[in-house]
């Protein structure tokens, strides 16, 4: 899955909203004391999927990004991670074609969509209800243009039963 060596190393998770990917990411983090940037942090609001999807590749390459205030809607502090270690990069739109050229790890998280609706929901509740459907778009939008869970060299599916 993911070897851990003296080098550091960019794994980027990404997935639709609410297949877990925080949580994947959390722990790896914990575990390998990797560096974690959750793009819920980025995306500039609602409508702003593509727009920390295009924020990855410099994140990557600088360890800075501009921190978005959800409550107040606006651009907040300026981030930064050290680069000088390993580094996980968390959320929808993750993986992209520029992205993925940078990366040493890619991981797509996949679980079948009322599950995703039930996590998410139950995650954020009222804050996300009203963005669900508007928010999927995005995802399908972004998915066309960049054929993120192609680009994966691995697949997870939390939750999944097997025969």
């Amino acid at each position: 899955m993911l070897e851990v060596g003296p080098q550091p190393w960019v794994l980027l998770i990404d997935g639709r909203s609410g297949a877990g990917k925080t949580v994947l990411a959390r722990s790896l983090a914990a575990a390998t004391g990797a560096a974690l940037v959750s793009l819920d942090e980025v995306y500039p609001g609602w409508d702003g999927l593509a727009a920390g999807a295009d924020a990855v590749p410099g994140i990557i390459r600088d360890g800075r990004w501009r921190r978005w205030d959800w409550a107040r809607d606006v651009p907040a502090d300026a981030v930064s991670v050290d680069r000088s270690g390993s580094l996980i990069v968390e959320g929808c739109g993750a993986i992209t074609r520029a992205s993925r050229a940078l990366a040493d790890h890619a991981w797509w998280v996949e679980r079948d969509a009322p599950a995703r609706k039930r996590r998410a929901l139950d995650r954020d509740g009222d804050a996300f209800a009203p963005h669900w459907c508007r928010w999927a778009a995005q995802e399908v939008q972004l998915d066309a243009r960049e054929g993120s869970r192609a680009l994966a060299d691995l697949e997870l599916s939390p939750g999944a039963r097997s025969s």
